[in-house]
């Protein structure tokens, strides 16, 4: 009996080890947009996706400035928010993935970015940019369609081009720092012939070094917010003197990713109002 019992273990063993390798071998053959195998799935990437694998999380922030104004950045991972429990943490401003490329809206935008505004945040939208998948004018154009328009309410942030490495493939796209800044340059471009305002970029200085040849050519127009998971912001982009928004950590209370605005809420508000 012991010998019977442990074949069959060894046998119930071999199956789940062969059902893994079929879901496994599935995932990897999932088609994305063009057609390629993607693993991670299309529509997985969310604000600060790379920073970790790339630059690694230091300590505590220790920014010297006395105003700042703690904020969250979330996408479909977070799903339904408690945004009542992060108002009451000190949490005043918010920004929601809406949308990834031309082939993916966030499921849960609606909870997230009204949940917040409902709750007294002021809030935007992101949209996570694969430059490899469609040019910069369309995914722009995806974005606004998307949920991340602006309205002068005082309560609206900016959108925010969240340009960072390429979870689907090689960290650049695949694409030279002369094409891609201009990628940049026609999503930009588009985001202020569609909401008059100046979209917001979001990067690590690692990467925009690496993938533009640390272009230093938006930097008097667009706010910077800076990825660095560190006591500090470190050292800039070039073009930019100063950061607007610093995201922190992944590991905040409630929602993992924090972020520090560069002053007090005021700031905020003035930045929401153009």
């Amino acid at each position: 009996m012991p010998v019977h019992r442990s074949g069959t273990t060894g046998r119930s063993r071999l199956a789940a080890a062969g059902t893994l390798l079929a879901v496994l071998s599935l995932l990897l053959t999932l088609p994305g947009p063009a057609g390629a195998a993607d693993f991670p799935p299309r529509g997985y990437a969310y604000l600060g996706m790379g920073v970790i694998p790339h630059d690694g999380q230091g300590g505590a922030p220790r920014d010297p400035r006395a105003a700042q104004t703690e904020g969250v950045d979330v996408s479909s991972h977070q799903g339904d928010v408690d945004w009542t429990a992060l108002w009451a943490s000190g949490v005043k401003w918010a920004y929601v993935k809406a949308t990834e490329g031309t082939y993916y809206k966030n499921p849960y935008f609606a909870q997230q970015y009204n949940g917040s505004y409902d709750i007294g945040m002021i809030r935007g939208a992101y949209h996570f940019a694969t430059p490899d998948t469609a040019s910069g004018t369309a995914q722009a154009d995806y974005f606004v369609d998307g949920g991340g328009g602006w309205s002068r309410d005082g309560r609206t942030l900016p959108g925010v081009l969240d340009i960072e490495w390429n979870p689907y493939g090689s960290a650049c796209y695949d694409m030279s720092p002369s094409a891609m800044v201009g990628w940049i340059r026609d999503f930009l471009n588009r985001y202020k012939a569609r909401t008059g305002r100046d979209a917001v970029i979001y990067t690590a200085t690692s990467w925009w070094t690496q993938c533009t040849g640390d272009y230093g050519g938006f930097g008097a127009v667009n706010p910077l917010w800076i990825a660095r998971y560190n006591t500090t912001p470190g050292t800039l982009p070039a073009g930019w003197p100063f950061h607007t928004m610093w995201q922190y950590t992944s590991t905040g209370p409630i929602v993992g990713d924090h972020d520090r605005f560069n002053g007090a809420f005021d700031r905020v508000v003035a930045l929401a109002n153009g």
